[in-house]
């Protein structure tokens, strides 16, 4: 069982404006409540105001999404190389937790990774990213981003986002990706995830 739990953590009330889309194509404006944790690291992110994590016993790893600029994206073999990479240092990083995959219920917390590099991006191509990340996701950003949802509903328990150096990757055949490096920038961001999944879970 996960409990919540924040010992010698600061918390502030943050209020965060989220979009949903209903089918009709109208869209509505909704605010939710999050408290901002720092933990001893000096790392910090938000907590859904209300959430309780004491009803969770299982991780649903959810696939990763990926953001690149339309004209400076790796090929698709190479952006499916860089979730395999991150995936398997998340899971690594998360053999101490119960993990599925595909799976929904009362008690199982769907974690969601999302990479975003807009090194080389324009303001158009913040439009492809998901709604309630475009205030992050600005042109010359390098982000990844961790999430906590209620595998039932989706609505965001925790997240957390960390912009660190990341590797460049490849856009054209004459330039190659460094695949040491994305797997060193893949295993420090798992390391802190899994600290931010500690210190908020009490694992």
């Amino acid at each position: 069982m996960f409990v919540i739990h924040f010992p010698g953590i600061r918390l502030y009330v943050l209020t965060v404006m989220l979009f949903g889309v209903f089918a009709t194509g109208c869209s509505t404006t909704t605010s939710q409540s999050f408290n901002v944790v720092t933990n001893a690291q000096g790392e910090t992110g938000l907590i859904a105001v209300g959430a309780d994590f004491s009803k969770y016993d299982r991780l649903n790893a959810e696939d990763m999404g990926i953001y690149f600029p339309s004209d400076a994206a790796p090929s698709a073999q190479d952006q499916q190389r860089i979730r395999q990479i991150f995936r398997t240092s998340f899971l690594s990083e998360l053999s101490d937790y119960e993990v599925v995959q595909g799976e929904k219920g009362p008690t199982t917390l769907s974690v969601q990774a999302t990479l975003v590099d807009f090194r080389n991006a324009s303001p158009r191509d913040i439009q492809s990213v998901r709604r309630e990340l475009r205030d992050l996701a600005k042109p010359g950003v390098v982000m990844f981003l961790m999430e906590l949802k209620d595998s039932r509903t989706d609505g965001v328990l925790a997240r957390a986002a960390d912009s660190a150096s990341a590797p460049p990757f490849s856009a054209t055949t004459d330039v190659a990706t460094d695949w040491t490096a994305v797997e060193k920038a893949a295993a420090g961001w798992a390391s802190r995830f899994r600290r931010f999944l500690d210190d908020n879970l009490n694992q």
